[in-house]
């Protein structure tokens, strides 16, 4: 075989080998070169973005209000809260993932998280209350010294009063008269003035 031949056949070779292949994460957007995210991350964003917006749904209208989101998203997460069909809410649920895709879910999850903080705050605030009622009710006056300690500008004797007016109350009527609910408004009051 001449060199001629050779070539030839080499040639032929050549053109009968497969094309590279290539996988779907190869391809670029027209975005300046960056890679396309995959399916199952373009899922995973939009299940995100539905999460968001359940949440969203179950926020009251006032701290929704607040959040100042775009008025077509507004209006479809009040939109979904009036869609009582399963079906219906499902596809109203999508279209808010679709529209919360859209925008940037940052501030939104701040505030959010914001909102949880604040939440857990309050629910900490009013264990600590509840637990001082109970306290003030079980021991009296030792309680009430220590809770002087911890605030010395509260009223002792008005303290004292309300203290035996809510314990002589519980001892007949139990812990839920108007006594019990007085001490506890009290103590509300005291600690918004105290550091959490």
């Amino acid at each position: 075989m001449d060199c001629s031949s050779r070539a030839v056949s080499a040639r032929r070779r050549r053109s009968k080998a497969p094309a590279p292949r290539v996988s779907a994460h190869d391809h670029n957007d027209d975005d300046g070169g960056e890679p396309r995210p995959s399916k199952s991350a373009r899922k995973r964003a939009a299940h995100a973005a539905q999460d968001l917006g359940e949440e969203l749904i179950a926020l009251r209208e006032a701290e929704l209000a607040a959040l100042e989101l775009p008025e077509a998203l507004a209006e479809a997460i009040r939109a979904a809260r009036r869609i009582s069909s399963r079906a219906g809410g499902a596809r109203q649920r999508q279209y808010i993932g679709k529209l919360m895709r859209g925008i940037d879910t940052a501030p939104i999850h701040a505030a959010l998280a914001a909102r949880s903080a604040r939440d857990a705050q309050e629910t900490e605030r009013f264990k600590r209350i509840e637990s001082w009622r109970a306290r003030l009710l079980a021991e009296g006056a030792p309680a009430l010294a220590e809770l002087q300690r911890w605030h010395p500008d509260i009223d002792s004797a008005e303290w004292a009063r309300r203290i035996e007016a809510a314990r002589a109350e519980h001892g007949t009527r139990g812990a839920g008269g108007g006594a019990a609910r007085e001490l506890f408004r009290a103590l509300r009051a005291l600690f918004a003035t105290m550091p959490p």
